[in-house]
């Protein structure tokens, strides 16, 4: 699908500029993620259990968390990753309320 950006009347395609490293895709993403998404940014490069999240969020309105997974390139074992994760997620719940505790109290202090 094309792209295009509008100055004054005039249109002109959107070049694509790939991304160099994944870490730039995430920096972009979670600079921005409110913006895009609505959802609530809670970590960067979570680890849990020898594991290691690219970002975790959380969507107030599902009060759900949702784990963000950069991928510069097509990668088949992002289904499986994906599970792993979830597995992750339901056996250790507690430290993801923990993690999102913690960045409710730091928000709070932040607008003091």
């Amino acid at each position: 699908m094309l792209l295009f950006t509008k100055d004054k009347n005039q249109l002109s395609e959107l070049k694509e500029k790939p991304f160099k490293l994944e870490k730039e895709i995430q920096t972009l993403f979670e600079s921005n993620l409110e913006i895009i998404t609505g959802l609530k940014f809670i970590k960067s490069e979570f680890i849990i259990k020898n594991n290691r999240i690219d970002t975790l969020v959380f969507d107030p309105e599902s009060k759900a968390f949702i784990i963000v997974e950069y991928k510069r390139e097509r990668n088949f074992s992002v289904i499986d990753q994906g599970v792993s994760y979830l597995n992750l997620m339901l056996e250790y719940k507690a430290d993801f309320i923990v993690e999102y505790n913690e960045t409710q109290k730091q928000s709070i202090k932040e607008m003091k």
